[in-house]
């Protein structure tokens, strides 16, 4: 195994399934008695795209709106950003 000039390296897949180490899950680096460990980090209720998305329509009525301006809003956008 070797670190890339970016720094980064290639968890072995064996240990990635061992530890559920799947795309995305937070890790960090920790010192102990002289040497360097990979800690998973405990999981924090964090909202998905998906669920702010929800969230933000829950409070408009989209009966009176345009596709259009559905569309906007589950990117984020009013029709007044346009």
């Amino acid at each position: 195994m070797h670190i890339t000039i970016k720094g980064q390296v290639t968890i072995p897949s064996e240990y990635r399934i061992k530890y559920s180490l799947s795309p995305h899950t937070e890790v960090e680096f920790k010192e102990h008695k002289g040497m360097l460990c990979l800690v998973k980090l405990k999981k924090t209720k964090q909202e998905s795209r998906g669920q702010r998305i929800i969230r933000r329509m829950q409070s408009v009525q989209t009966n009176n709106m345009t596709t259009e301006e559905v569309m906007l809003l589950t990117r984020g956008y009013s029709k007044d950003d346009k």
